[in-house]
This record gives structure tokens, sequence and C-alpha cells, in this order.
């Protein structure tokens, strides 16, 4: 007889899309009690019962009790018997935490805005905190976290794990990250520039997948890039490749954050733009420029068409120097799309000594907001030299 065919009505799919169902329910949320899976998904009681029974069997969720409301219920979490990894990105405004397998399956996650002038001190407590209920969503414990990866927006010095350029952060520095972190939560910590860990999300996950050497700018209210060569993230020889943002690019420009004068940064970072724009938009934030430009402002366009020129300058010097096959651009800017794109694309074109026909093509990147962070989680699991199958 032959095989029967799978149809899109058939109960055998209909029984995989409620698995699925109750999987991404569970990552939303990091953990939710069988009466909550079934309001959260619409499922039945009974359907949600069988499947989380199912699955809990093949090692893809894990039950225990708990009480709510004074009763006695089933709390479900994912499964995660090989140990737990954290990603952690602090950008210039925000603390982003993620909580996953060594699968690269987030279990939860959680984020918050920062003061402009964060200080690690209590950044770091928030870390502990956040990691401490996020732990409790899923039932799981400190002791079960192999690594945890962060993610800072400026240089770090390899040698004594302290932001490389003074004034970058005030807040941090002189502050031994890694270690002031590892005392909080008592597990070990690794940290690297948030714009390498975008690129090392978006090699393996997002826009650069099957290229080995890629370019990825993270263009919001700083520059940065991240480098891939040969697959790997390229860091230097004391860890603070990639200063793509503070490349001078005109000499007794304005002067930058980290004190010199004329940084592409100064130029066309986010609070250059903001500056420039003031007395046509007073005092709006990045992503209301971004808005204002795709609903046609003349001034916030060209606000953007600017940057994007300066930045593509900057782009074709680095490719001259490394030869990139894709230009992957990130941050809270590129979210204007073409607006950006396209000028940055131009003035690459006119920069680059090498014919047309094999230019870099330059694209947006795909993991928007969170690849720092997904960058820190693969970073965390590639320092617990651990996969999905043990310890390595």
């Amino acid at each position: 007889m032959a095989a029967q065919r799978r149809t899109p009505g058939s109960q055998t799919s209909l029984r995989e899309a409620n698995r699925a169902r109750i999987v991404d329910a569970i990552k939303k949320y990091g953990g939710l009690t069988q009466v909550e899976l079934a309001g959260a998904t619409g499922l039945s009681p009974a359907t949600v019962s069988n499947i989380v029974k199912e699955l809990s069997t093949s090692g893809v969720l894990n039950t225990s009790h708990s009480i709510r409301s004074g009763r006695r219920a089933q709390h479900v979490t994912l499964a995660h018997a090989l140990g737990l990894v954290v990603g952690v990105h602090f950008s210039q405004r925000h603390l982003r935490v993620a909580l996953s397998d060594v699968a690269n399956t987030v279990v939860a996650e959680n984020h918050m805005p920062l003061a402009r002038d964060h200080r690690a001190d209590n950044e770091l407590d928030k870390v502990a905190m956040l990691l401490t209920d996020m732990l409790d969503s899923v039932d799981a414990s400190r002791e079960e976290i192999l690594a945890v990866g962060l993610a800072i927006p400026a240089p770090i010095d390899r040698s004594t794990g302290t932001i490389a350029r003074s004034g970058i952060m005030r807040g941090w520095d002189g502050v031994v990250i890694a270690d002031s972190l590892e005392r909080r939560i008592r597990r070990p910590v690794h940290v690297d520039n948030a714009a390498n860990l975008a690129a090392l999300a978006e090699s393996r996950f997002g826009a650069g997948r099957g290229r080995r050497t890629t370019v990825t700018l993270d263009v919001g209210d700083g520059i940065g890039a991240g480098l891939i060569l040969g697959g790997q993230v390229f860091r230097g020889t004391n860890g603070v490749a990639g200063e793509f943002g503070h490349t001078t690019i005109r000499e007794n420009g304005p002067i930058c954050r980290c004190g010199n004068r004329g940084c592409l940064e100064a130029i066309a970072g986010g609070p250059a733009i903001l500056d420039d724009l003031r007395d046509h938009l007073g005092s709006l934030k990045l992503g209301d420029v971004v808005i204002q430009a795709m609903a046609g402002d003349a001034r916030c366009i060209r606000a953007i068409g600017d940057a994007g020129n300066h930045i593509g300058i900057a782009a074709a010097n680095l490719c001259n120097v490394l030869d990139p096959e894709r230009i992957i651009v990130g941050g809270e800017l590129a979210r204007a799309g073409e607006l950006l794109l396209g000028p940055l694309r131009h003035a690459l074109e006119r920069g680059v000594i090498i014919d047309q026909e094999v230019l870099p093509d330059v694209v947006q990147a795909q993991l928007g907001t969170r690849a720092a962070t997904l960058g820190a989680v693969a970073y965390a699991i590639d320092m617990a030299n651990v996969t999905p199958e043990g310890v390595l």
C-alpha cells in the first residue's frame, strides 16, 4: 500500500502545528502552566496536556509542580539538560539579556532602557537581578549556566579586560567588566565588542550566512564594524580591531567622544545627525528621524543620505584593505533601508579600486536590535565549548 501523504488538513499536520504553537508560546514567555498554555495558544486543556506529555517524554519540554493561586499546577519550560548560556548586550541606551540553551534556542529574554550616561556598577547589578528572575521563570538555577557572553559598545583591551579608550563609555572606564559581573553571578563571563558579536550573529544566523569574509556595520548612536575574515571574528592583536567609527575622515573636524577630531562617528553618527536637525525637529530621537524620513521629510532624507555618503567613503577605504564579499549594515539607522544604503553604495562604488562587477554587495542586516544579544549567546556557547550533543 502506498504511503499516505500528509495534507494541510490532516491530523498529523494539525498535531505538528499544535506542537509548534506550544513550543513557541513557552519560548515567548519563558515558562507557563498548562492552564496558561491553553489560554496562550487557544488549544483545549486536554490537547495541551497530551502534547506536553509527549514532548516531555521526547526531551523537548520539562515539567515541574508549582502552586498558582493556592492550587497545584504543572509548570512547563523548555528542557535544558545540557545547561544554559546567557547573552547580554549593553547599547548606549538599552540593556538586553537572553537566556538560551546550547542549541541557540532562547528560552527567556528581557530588555530595559538605560540612561544615556549609565554606570557599570548600577547596570551590572541590573543584569544580576534580571538573570535571577529569568532563571526562576524557566525553573532553572544559576549553577546550570555554563557561560555568559557580554557585548559592550566599545573596544575591549584583551590584556586588561577594560574598555580600551577612556571617554567612550565614561561610567565604565577602568572597570574589569568580566570580573565585575562574575563576582555578582558566580559564573564565567566573556566580554567582547558589540560590533564583533553582531557580526558573529549575522554570519551564523543572518545576512552573512555562507560568506567567509564580511564586514558588518553597526550604525546608530555610534558606528562600529565587526570583521569576519576566513569565517572567524577578527579582533586584532589587542582586541580593538573594527573601530570603524573612529576612522578620521575630516582632519580638524568636530571633536568625537573618543577625544579625536573628525571621526566618522562624530560626523555621521546618531548625535551628529540629531544636532544637524535640532532646529527642524527639536529634541527627537534617531528612530524618529528614520520615521520622518520614510514619511517623506526632505531634511531627514538628506541627513540620512549625507550620513550614508560619509559611511560609504570610509567603507570604501576598508574594502580596499580587506576585499570583503559582503557589507552588512545594521543598527538603528539601517532601518531607513535604501535611504541610507543607496548613498552608501554609491560612495563605495566611487571609492574602491576593483572593477564594479566584483564589488562587495551591500545588504541590510537581518537580525535587527537582537543581533549583538544573539551574538553574545553564540559567543558564550563557543567559550563554554559545548554543543547540543554535549560538552566537547
